[in-house]
């Protein structure tokens, strides 16, 4: 018997600082199918990384993440992105100085705008109860932002350097565990 696939992907676009940490973070959940890193965010059409390590381009480091919602929720990436970064750092993260290492959240759909702002909220909870300062992150609709995909050396860095730079700070603040 052939039964067919239902199954469907999915595109979440999270910036949490240098790309290279944050790619690898996503790409070892179960569930998320592809991982590239790229630019969005900035104005200048075919940016590449000199041009967005200046931080004239205005874009952000971004990894992009397709997704199987019936194995993985956007709400568990929510989750990983909040913690694999310090999301109260404006514009750096660790010792990466500049807007393009800031935090964000680029949404595709209505839902993925709602959850993102939903899960904001409750981590700020959190973080205000350790006494950890206000999120600075940014969460906007992806439509009007188009997603540059990085050069080649960039893609799956961790993968090809295992022991290279993961930039990434941490608040060490837990996502809340939610009651169903």
């Amino acid at each position: 018997m052939i039964t067919e696939s239902t199954s469907t992907t999915e595109t979440a676009y999270f910036a949490t600082g240098c790309f290279w940490g944050a790619e690898r973070r996503f790409w070892q959940l179960a569930g998320v199918i592809q991982t590239s890193v790229g630019y969005m965010g900035g104005t200048r059409p075919e940016p590449n990384y000199e041009q967005v390590c200046t931080g004239v381009t205005g874009h952000a480091e971004m990894v992009e993440v397709r997704f199987d919602p019936q194995l993985i929720t956007y709400q568990r990436l929510l989750e990983e992105f909040w913690t694999m970064h310090d999301p109260t750092s404006l514009n750096q993260q660790g010792g990466d100085i500049g807007t393009q290492y800031r935090s964000a959240i680029f949404t595709t759909t209505a839902s993925q705008m709602s959850e993102a702002l939903a899960s904001r909220d409750i981590y700020q909870s959190a973080l205000t109860a350790e006494g950890i300062g206000q999120i600075v992150s940014e969460i906007a609709d992806a439509a009007p932002h188009k997603y540059w995909l990085a050069e080649e050396y960039h893609q799956k860095y961790l993968a090809k350097n295992p022991n290279g730079y993961d930039c990434h700070s941490s608040t060490g603040v837990a996502f809340p565990t939610l009651v169903k």
